[in-house]
């Protein structure tokens, strides 16, 4: 019974490591996505300024 028990409890802590694994890589992809999403934003920013400016100088 004991080591059923043992078995048991190491599946579980299994299956928890795995999940919170899976939870750490989700989540490390949301934020490289929300980083990458802020760059874009910037960069589109300053293309736009750019283009703004070389046309009003003309």
């Amino acid at each position: 019974m004991g080591r059923l028990l043992f078995r048991v409890a190491a599946g579980v802590a299994v299956v928890l490591a795995f999940f919170w694994l899976l939870s750490v890589v989700v989540g490390l992809l949301i934020w490289g996505v929300v980083v990458a999403l802020a760059v874009g934003v910037v960069v589109l920013g300053v293309r736009m300024l750019r283009a703004d400016s070389a046309g009003r100088g003309r």
